[in-house]
Order: structure tokens, then C-alpha cells, then sequence
């Protein structure tokens, strides 16, 4: 795309059951992980990019997210506030939709990061998304080069970039990597409520619009608490290696 995408939304919300007791007092998204919050890896990459505001969602935990996002600089952000009804993946996009606007914007899962990427994932997808043939663009992670990620894959990757589901496939290589481009109108129309992005994705994989692009990097999906010690072994492994 020729203009830069300079909104992305950090989904924040969840009640991180699955990373539990760790996140018993803390919310996921500011679990540490190799000396930072889970959610700044991606934060930090966003800010390097040129994003120059956030959008983040809030509902466990509000406080401790709106007081770590208060200390940060370089980039504008704005909480849409969760608190009365956590919305999943969808309805956070309904109830943020006029803070996100009309232009393209990056959806940002808080629970994954990449390691010792070949340029700056945020520009590559910037740079591949177009409006005239897309509705979404979905960063894939390779599952033989991912750590935390045990499923049979998401999707399949078609020559021409475009997505089909796993289906009736035993397995698939490509795992939805937590980042995408999208436009927050595909959702208008849609009632406040909890719903997940999958509702929307299924409307477009029917119009043959959600498209993906391969991370080329080291992919570490943070689930759980043993995510964690997988995702610090790796990278000490791998300290300074490209």
C-alpha cells in the first residue's frame, strides 16, 4: 500500500486463563518475557515501524494495562475501555470502531512476538496490503520455525496469496502469526457484542479477499507458563544470531 499504516489496535483484554497462576495478578499482555512485557515485544517493533498511535483494549486487570501504557513515549495511545463486557476478538473492533476510523489499521494479538526478523514485519505487511483486493492481510508463521504453537496449522497459503482454512488437511504449514491489516467498516453492522473475527474472516475467505504473508523470523506463540521458559531458552540459545 502506498500510504503508511500508522493506527494499530493492541488486543489486551482476556483474561489470560490458560498463563494462569502467573496471570492470577497480572494481566497476560505485561507478563515478562526475556526482560520485557509479553506485549512490548510487538509494541517496541510497532514504534520502530512508524506507528504512530495505539489503540488498546481494556478489561482484566484495566488498571495495571492503562498505568504500563502510561509510561510509554514515541507513540500516542487510547484505551477502549472493556471493563462493563469482555468482547473478544470481534466486538473489540465494533466497540472501537470510530476510534479506529476508515483507514487500514493493524490488529495486534498481545500473546505471541517474533525473534530475529529479516526486516521489520510491521512495513512488510504495510507494503503488501491493497485495498483494491483485500480485506485482511494475516501474518503467517511457519510451525517448524514457531515455538509454543502445537496445532495442525491454520491455513493453507495459495500461489496467489490468498487463504483457504485447514479444512479436512491433516495439517497445514501456516499459523495465524497474531498481527493483520485490516479496515474497522468490514465490521460495521455488526451489534456490540462478544464475537470473534473468525465471523468476519469467513466472509471473506468466501469473497477469496483474506490473504496472507509469510514471517520470515522466529515465531513464539506465549500461551502458557511453559511457553515462557521455551521462549527465554530459545533466545539465550540464540543470542546474537540472525
Amino acid at each position: 500500500m502506498d500510504r503508511p499504516i500508522r493506527t494499530a489496535m493492541f488486543l489486551s483484554a482476556g483474561l489470560g486463563t490458560r498463563m494462569r497462576p502467573l496471570s492470577l495478578k497480572t494481566p497476560k499482555p505485561l507478563i515478562p518475557v526475556a526482560g520485557k512485557a509479553l506485549m512490548d515485544h510487538l509494541l517496541d517493533d510497532a514504534i520502530a515501524a512508524g506507528i504512530e498511535r495505539a489503540i488498546v483494549n481494556v478489561h482484566y486487570l484495566a488498571e495495571q494495562v492503562e498505568a504500563h501504557m502510561a509510561t510509554k513515549s514515541g507513540i500516542e495511545i487510547v484505551i477502549s475501555d472493556e471493563r462493563d463486557e469482555l468482547l473478544e476478538t470481534g466486538g473489540a473492533i465494533v466497540k472501537a470502531r470510530e476510534l479506529l476510523g476508515d483507514e487500514p489499521v493493524f490488529m495486534v494479538n498481545t500473546d505471541a512476538f517474533w525473534v530475529n526478523p529479516v526486516g521489520n514485519p510491521f512495513e512488510q505487511l504495510n507494503a503488501a496490503y491493497d485495498p483494491d483486493s483485500m480485506d485482511d492481510l494475516l501474518l503467517l508463521a511457519d510451525r517448524s520455525r514457531s515455538i509454543g504453537f502445537n496445532g495442525a496449522g491454520d491455513f493453507a497459503l495459495l500461489d496467489d496469496g490468498r487463504l483457504e482454512r485447514r479444512g479436512e488437511r491433516p495439517e497445514t504449514p501456516w499459523a495465524y502469526a497474531g498481527v493483520r491489516v485490516t479496515i474497522a467498516k468490514l465490521y460495521e453492522g455488526e451489534a456490540l457484542r462478544p464475537f470473534s473475527a473468525n465471523l468476519i474472516w469467513n466472509k471473506s475467505l468466501d469473497a477469496g479477499r483474506l490473504y496472507g504473508l509469510p514471517l520470515d523470523a522466529q515465531w513464539m506463540h506465549v500461551g502458557d507458563p511453559d511457553a515462557i521458559g521455551a521462549a527465554e531458552s530459545w533466545i539465550t540459545a540464540h543470542k546474537g544470531t540472525t
